[in-house]
């Protein structure tokens, strides 16, 4: 027994699939069947799509990690070297700022004036002493007086051709006649090998000075120029055993840590004069 021809069967198939296309376009009776079907068929278009969505979020979270390394290292590189910038930067200003002290402290003085910078500091017990970068070749001679922004350091000792040696007014082989500021008393400071102390020699006993009162040069040595300021008196102190009052004073210049000094030269009114003229005609701090 044979069934339909395949011709037969093809022709059936094609009117019935055309029949059930016309049905659906016109009255949508296969809607119910067509949802039923994408439940039906929805689980698996998951599974089946799961596997690529794995991949590609293990490639996107692969790709983000290693971005986020190169991102972060890139910032820390970043970071390092404007911190690195940040900290030259701080360091300009500070210097910036000590030199305008320096500056507005040359332009009180009225002297003329050399600004050096620190180069070295003697670390020995009881030696006070500090190396500068400027020497003869600028001009810089022994007995030169040395300051900072704020009051006397020292003065030179030795003077090579780019470089000084400064011995600082706490050194114990240092004395320097000052006068108190307040009524003119006049004594001797002597260095104590500390660097914040001083110490007033040959004081009377009923000599009037009182702690806080500020010690200026005298100028009685023809060395420092009168009334540069040196030190604030700090104890005062009277002992039985001793016919002098024991005064020690702590020096107004920042001693350990300034790094640019003023070297000084004490000019009559008519070389200070010429000085500026000179000053006004050429370049350089290299005294006549």
């Amino acid at each position: 027994m044979t069934g339909p021809s395949p011709t037969l069967r093809v022709t059936l198939a094609v009117l019935t699939a055309l029949g059930l296309i016309v049905a659906d376009h016109r009255e949508r009776h296969l809607d119910l069947v067509r949802s039923t079907l994408s439940h039906l068929t929805y689980p698996l278009q998951v599974a089946a799509d799961r596997p690529e969505q794995w991949f590609r979020a293990a490639r996107e979270r692969l790709v983000g990690q290693e971005d986020l390394r190169d991102r972060n290292s890139g910032l820390h590189r970043e970071n390092l070297l404007l911190k690195a910038r940040l900290q030259q930067f701080e360091a300009l200003e500070a210097e910036n700022a000590r030199l305008r002290d320096l500056l507005g402290s040359s332009l009180d003085l009225g002297e003329r004036v050399l600004i050096a910078e620190i180069m070295a500091v003697e670390l020995a017990p009881y030696r006070q002493q500090v190396m500068v970068n400027k020497g003869t070749h600028s001009g810089v001679f022994v007995g030169q007086p040395v300051l900072d922004a704020n009051a006397v350091m020292g003065q030179v000792i030795r003077a090579d051709p780019f470089s000084s040696v400064v011995l600082l007014i706490t050194d114990a082989d240092h004395a320097l006649p000052v006068e108190v500021n307040r009524n003119g008393l006049r004594t001797i400071a002597a260095g104590t090998g500390l660097s914040e102390d001083l110490e007033l020699l040959y004081i009377p006993k009923n000599a009037d000075i009182q702690v806080g009162d500020l010690l200026v040069t005298s100028g009685m040595d023809g060395r420092f120029p009168a009334g540069y300021p040196v030190a604030r008196v700090k104890t005062v102190r009277q002992d039985p055993d001793n016919p002098f009052t024991t005064v020690i004073a702590e020096p107004t210049a920042r001693l350990d840590r300034s790094r640019e000094v003023l070297l000084v030269w004490n000019l009559s009114q008519t070389s200070r004069q010429q000085a500026l003229a000179a000053e006004a005609t050429k370049a350089g701090d290299t005294p006549p």
